[in-house]
C-alpha cells in the first residue's frame, strides 16, 4: 500500500529579496476601508479577489491609512464559480464537490462547493487567485481552512483521486474501518499537495518578479477539526518547504464545543482554547515557524452581546497564557463585529449594535496586544501526544480520549502541553517534557520511525505513560504495522519492543535505560466520562513523577500585564479566594478601574496592568484607541489617538503629577485623576482621523 512520505527535518526555503518580518497585529476583511472598521492594526489581510470593489481598490483604501496589507482566500471553498460553471476552461466541474454517501454535495454557499483539490482545480487556483494576487503587489498570501469534511468522499473526482494513490477500485467508507481510514489518510494527503503546489508556485512566481512571497496557512486547531470531523493537512504543514507559518484560528466558536469531565458534559470555553492554543503552539514551536493567535469578539452562530463578551474575555485570557507567542489576528470581519445587530442579551428581542463598553473593553484588548512582550517560553512538565492520524478515525465529537488525558492535568492547575508525532524527529519536541501521556484508542502512528524516537527519549530518561485497551477496530487497518515484514496486532506492540517489553505488555511500570513507561490498561476516556475517574490516571502518574502540587490558578506575566484563569470544578474541600495584589488595572472592564485587592472565582478569568511595573511617566497604560506622535516635555504629554468611528475611546495615563489642564482637540476636558495609581482617566468619542490630545501638570 502506498505510504505518505512527509519530511521530520526543518526545511530551508530559498528566497530572493529581503524578508520583511510579518505584522504583530492583523484582521482580516472582505471589504475596503472605512471608518467605522479602523481597527488600527498593523496589517490588514484583504479577502477574496471576488468583490464589488476590485481587490486593487480595496488594498489601495487600507494602503492609505497606512495599513500593510496581505491577501487570504479559501483553499477548500471560495468565490470559484468561474471554475465549477466552465468559464475558465469549457467545462463544469461541479462533480469535484464533496460529496457524502446520499449523493449530496457539502455546500459552502450558493454554487459554493467544499472542493476535491484536484490538479485541474489548482491550476485555475494559481492562474485565477494566486498570480492576480502577487502581481497587485501583495508579498504576504494567506489560504485559510484546507478542510475535507470526514463524512465526505464519495465524488467522481475523489474516486478518481483514490485511484490514482492507491493504485485500486475506491472503496466506499462506510462500508470498514479500514476503507474509513483509508479515504480520511487520502484526504489528508490531497489538501497537503494542494497548499504545497499553490504556496511553490507562488514562491517561485515571485522569485522571477524578484520579490520574497510569504505563504501562511490560517487553520482550526487538530482537536476542533478532529471534534468537528473534518480533515486537514495540521501538523505536517510544520515542515513544508514552501509554508512560512500559521494563524490558530481559535475562537469562541470552536472552544465552546463541549466535552466531559466528572461524568458531565458541558461547554468549557477557557479549558479548550487553553488546549486549543497550546495545540497550534507545539506543533509550530520545534519547526520556527511564525505563527498568530486568532480571538474573535463574536463568533459565526447567532448569540447575544452577552455571551459573546463573556466566552471572548475566556478565550482572550487563554491565548495570553502563551507568552512565547506575540503576534495575534485581533478580530476577523470587523464588519459583522462593529456593523452587525445581535440580540442584547440571551432571550431579548432587543437587537443593537455592540455595546459602547464592549466595544471600548475590546479595543483596550486588541490595544493592549500591540505592546504585549514576547517572553520565554514556559514549558509543561506533563504532555500529551497528539497525531493527525486523530482526524482519520475518530467518531467521537467530545473527543473524550484526548480530554480525558488533558482535562484532569488541566483542572489541578497543571500546564499540560501537546507532542506532536510529526514533530519527534525535531531535537525541541520535547524538551521540558518530564512525563508525555499517549494512547493509540483515538489515533495511530503515520510510520515506525516515531516509535524510535519515543523510545530513545524514554531511555534518557523521560517518562511515558501509555493508556489504551487497543482493542478499537482501527487497530487492524492495513497499515505498516501489518503489511510487509510486520505482524504486530496492535501499532503499541511495535512501541513496546522498542523498549524490550513483549506484545501485548499487561499493565505495570517497567524501566527502560535512565526512563520508566508506564501502562495503564484503560482508555483515557474513562478518566471523564465517570466522576471521580479522573483519579486513576493521576494516581498512575504520582506512582511514577511523585507527588503532583495541585494548583487552582493558571497565572503568566508578561512585563507588566498579569493573566490569571481561575479553575474550577475541582476537589477542594474548602475553597480559598484567589487575591490578585498591587497596583492593578483591571482591563476588563472598560471604565479601567484602579484596585489594590481583587477577588478571583472559580471559572473567571482576569487581565491587569501592574502600574508598578510601567514605564516613566508620562505614559499610556491602557486605551481603546492607538496612540501616534506622542511628544514630552517638562510638564506637558500630547499625542494623536485614533479608533473606529461610533465607538468611545477610553485611556489610563500615568502621569508625574496631578493634571492642571486637559485639552482633546484644543478644548477644555474634565478626566477623572486616581491619586493611588497617580493615573487620569479619560473618555471620549473615538476617530479613525484622530483626536489630539494635550495634558499638562
Amino acid at each position: 500500500m502506498r505510504q505518505i512520505v512527509l519530511p521530520l527535518l526543518l526545511a530551508v526555503v530559498v528566497c530572493c529579496g529581503p524578508a520583511k518580518d510579518p505584522a504583530k497585529t492583523t484582521f482580516q476583511t472582505s471589504v475596503g476601508w472605512r471608518p467605522t472598521l479602523d481597527t488600527r492594526a498593523d496589517a490588514a489581510i484583504v479577502y477574496g479577489t471576488i468583490s464589488p470593489e476590485s481587490l486593487q481598490e480595496r488594498l489601495q483604501s487600507w494602503r492609505e491609512r497606512g495599513y500593510e496589507t496581505y491577501y487570504m482566500t479559501g483553499i477548500a471553498w471560495g468565490g470559484y464559480q468561474d471554475y465549477f460553471t466552465g468559464e475558465w476552461d469549457g467545462r463544469w466541474h461541479l462533480d469535484e464537490g464533496q460529496v457524502e454517501a446520499s449523493g449530496d454535495t457539502i455546500w459552502h454557499g450558493k454554487l459554493i462547493p467544499y472542493i476535491v483539490p484536484t490538479e485541474n482545480y489548482l491550476k485555475y487556483f494559481k492562474e485565477k487567485h494566486i498570480k492576480p494576487v502577487i502581481d497587485a503587489g501583495v508579498d504576504h498570501i494567506f489560504l485559510e481552512e484546507p478542510e475535507f469534511w470526514a463524512r465526505a468522499g464519495y465524488s467522481e473526482a475523489f474516486k478518481r483521486e483514490w485511484e490514482a494513490f492507491y493504485g485500486s477500485p475506491w472503496r466506499p467508507q462506510h462500508e470498514s474501518p479500514e476503507a474509513t481510514y483509508l479515504s480520511q489518510k487520502l484526504k489528508y494527503h490531497l489538501y497537503y499537495r494542494a497548499l504545497d503546489e499553490a504556496f511553490t508556485y507562488a514562491k517561485e512566481y515571485g522569485k522571477k518578479l524578484g520579490r520574497n512571497i510569504k505563504c501562511y496557512v490560517p487553520t482550526h486547531s487538530l482537536i476542533n477539526y478532529t471534534k468537528w470531523q473534518i480533515v486537514s493537512p495540521e501538523a505536517s504543514l510544520a515542515s513544508m518547504e514552501s509554508m512560512d507559518g500559521y494563524i490558530a484560528q481559535v475562537w469562541t466558536g470552536t472552544s465552546r464545543s463541549p466535552n466531559y469531565y466528572k461524568g458531565v458534559l458541558k461547554e468549557r470555553v477557557f479549558e479548550s482554547a487553553f488546549l486549543e492554543y497550546g495545540c497550534m503552539a507545539s506543533m509550530t514551536a520545534p519547526t520556527g515557524r511564525t505563527l498568530w493567535f486568532l480571538t474573535d469578539p463574536i463568533e459565526d452562530a447567532p448569540r447575544d452581546w452577552e455571551d459573546y463578551k463573556r466566552n471572548y474575555q475566556a478565550t482572550f485570557t487563554a491565548q495570553l497564557m502563551y507568552p512565547q507567542v506575540d503576534q495575534y489576528e485581533i478580530m476577523p470581519w470587523p464588519s459583522r463585529i462593529y456593523e452587525r445587530l445581535y440580540p442584547v442579551s440571551a432571550g431579548s428581542s432587543e437587537m443593537s449594535r455592540i455595546p459602547a463598553d464592549f466595544a471600548s473593553m475590546m479595543q483596550v484588548m486588541t490595544n493592549a496586544l500591540q505592546q504585549m512582550p514576547k517572553e520565554a517560553e514556559i514549558l509543561p512538565r506533563y504532555a500529551v501526544l497528539m497525531s493527525n492520524s486523530l482526524m482519520f478515525q475518530n467518531e467521537d465529537p467530545y473527543l473524550s480520549d484526548f480530554f480525558g488525558l488533558a482535562l484532569p492535568l488541566l483542572k489541578n492547575g497543571h500546564r499540560v502541553g501537546m507532542v506532536h508525532m510529526e514533530n519527534l524527529g525535531y531535537k525541541k519536541a520535547l524538551e521540558g517534557v518530564g512525563m508525555l501521556l499517549m494512547t493509540y484508542s483515538n489515533m495511530k502512528p503515520l510510520d515506525p520511525e516515531a516509535h524510535k524516537y519515543l523510545a530513545d527519549w524514554v531511555k534518557r530518561g523521560g517518562k511515558l505513560l501509555y493508556c489504551g485497551t487497543d482493542t478499537d477496530p482501527f487497530q487492524a487497518v492495513q497499515e505498516w504495522w501489518n503489511t510487509g515484514e510486520n505482524h504486530y496486532v496492535a501499532p503499541a506492540d511495535h512501541l513496546f519492543e522498542q523498549m524490550g517489553l513483549e506484545a501485548g505488555a499487561p499493565a505495570g511500570t517497567y524501566p527502560y535505560g535512565e526512563g520508566h513507561v508506564c501502562i495503564l490498561r484503560q482508555d483515557p476516556k474513562d478518566f471523564i466520562l465517570a466522576d471521580g475517574g479522573e483519579k486513576t490516571l493521576l494516581e498512575a502518574m504520582e506512582s511514577v513523577v511523585g507527588p503532583m502540587i495541585d494548583h487552582r490558578t493558571l497565572e503568566v506575566n508578561r512585563g507588566p500585564y498579569r493573566i490569571y484563569a481561575v479553575l474550577d470544578e475541582r476537589n477542594d474541600s474548602d475553597f480559598r479566594p484567589v487575591t490578585a495584589d498591587g497596583c492593578l488595572i483591571d482591563l476588563y472592564d472598560p471604565a479601567l478601574p484602579v484596585y489594590t485587592t481583587r477577588v478571583l472565582l472559580p471559572g473567571t478569568q482576569a487581565l491587569f496592568y501592574d502600574v508598578e511595573k510601567a514605564g516613566k511617566a508620562p505614559c499610556i497604560l491602557a486605551a481603546a484607541s492607538r496612540a501616534y506622535e506622542e511628544k514630552r516635555t517638562k510638564n506637558s504629554f500630547s499625542y494623536i489617538c485614533k479608533g473606529p468611528a461610533e465607538t468611545f475611546n477610553v485611556t489610563r495615563i500615568l502621569l508625574p503629577a496631578p493634571p492642571v489642564q486637559v485639552l482633546v482637540n484644543g478644548e477644555a476636558f474634565q478626566a477623572d485623576w486616581d491619586e493611588s495609581s497617580q493615573t487620569v482617566y479619560l473618555r471620549f468619542p473615538n476617530n479613525p482621523d484622530g483626536v489630539d490630545v494635550k495634558i499638562e501638570w
